[in-house]
């Protein structure tokens, strides 16, 4: 009896196997959706991989909304993409304020009188240790990555309701799905993120709108410049860079905007980018004891421990520079921070 149950369990494997095969074969050849004439709107599209993705979907022909608090970086930005041919608007919104959030895609229905395609891609990064955050830390990743994702998203469900269905695109992060050290409030917030994101796509899957969790590794965005930086800020800022502009740990940002609107453009649910976020995933499900395991002893014997006073001001990366960092070790990184418009 034991033995025809337990023989059971390889052709379900197999049958789940084939069945998800299935259906992205039938979705990439029945599935393509084309973004020409579409309204994508993308929070934190003035900079870093928000403004990646603004091109690469102003090349597939989108017409372009852009979210951001810093009016230099959002004019910028229009500038960059308009000098490619682009229709773009660009909103100055702080998208922790729902208030402004409601305003502003009220601007972005006047102008284009639609929106199809939600990318929620700001963020803020601290890192440090635990022992160096405040509370206004945590309150701002949340206000950021949960809150913000979902102002947006709630702003924009009516209107794509009434027109019969869109599409969301949640970025989150690999620290969204494994707790790293010295992230702690990104790390919390991105959880709080992907849980939002995976549920929205249970909820409004009736209403024809498909929600799209990305889950990235490291990216060559040169977002690590305007990053904040807790702690021993200039060894912070040192591993965080060179792990972050390094083509051994972090993928082109380019690659990965592609990566994302191609995933957009199949309603996929769910993207992991680069092949260290699927392994750490992946060791995670399989070994989580290990895995803990492993994140001690980076704690413990790679990252810098906290300073014996001070360490709770936050600095910014270009704040945080020593020998180690800009260095041969974060070239190839260092050379995006200019193209992706981080550069003050």
């Amino acid at each position: 009896m034991n033995r025809k149950k337990n023989s059971a369990w390889p052709w379900l494997a197999g049958a789940g196997i084939g069945l998800t095969l299935g259906m992205r074969i039938f979705r990439r050849l029945w599935g393509r959706e084309d973004f020409d004439g579409q309204v994508v709107l993308i929070s934190g599209g003035s900079r870093g991989l928000g403004l990646l993705l603004a091109r690469e979907f102003g090349r597939q022909g989108a017409r372009l909304a852009l979210f951001a608090r810093d009016l230099g970086e959002l004019e910028a930005a229009r500038s960059d993409l308009r000098a490619r041919n682009f229709d773009v608007l660009a909103v100055p919104c702080d998208i922790r304020r729902q208030d402004q959030v409601r305003q502003a895609v009220g601007q972005v229905l006047q102008v284009y009188g639609r929106v199809d395609v939600l990318v929620n891609c700001a963020g803020v990064i601290q890192v440090g240790p635990a022992e160096n955050m405040t509370l206004e830390d945590y309150q701002d990743a949340m206000d950021t990555h949960f809150w913000g994702s979902l102002y947006t998203t709630l702003a924009v469900i009516e209107p794509m309701r009434q027109r019969g269905g869109g599409r969301i695109v949640n970025i989150t992060s690999i620290g969204g799905e494994v707790a790293v050290p010295h992230l702690l409030p990104y790390t919390a917030s991105k959880f709080a993120q992907v849980g939002l994101s995976d549920g929205l796509r249970t909820e409004l899957a009736r209403d024809g709108i498909s929600v799209t969790t990305v889950i990235p590794g490291l990216m060559r965005t040169g977002s690590y410049v305007n990053a904040g930086f807790k702690g021993q800020h200039e060894k912070e800022y040192a591993w965080f860079s060179i792990a972050a502009a390094n083509p051994l740990t972090a993928t082109s940002g380019e690659r990965a905007a592609r990566q994302i609107v191609e995933a957009c453009r199949y309603r996929q649910a769910v993207l992991v980018i680069t092949w260290q976020a699927r392994l750490i995933m992946l060791l995670d499900a399989l070994f989580p004891g290990l895995t803990a395991q492993i994140m001690k002893a980076a704690n413990r014997w790679i990252l810098p421990p906290p300073p014996v006073e001070g360490g709770e001001v936050l600095r910014r990366g270009y704040e945080s520079r020593s020998d180690f960092s800009p260095s041969p070790l974060t070239f190839i990184g260092d050379r995006t921070v200019e193209e992706t418009n981080q550069i003050r």
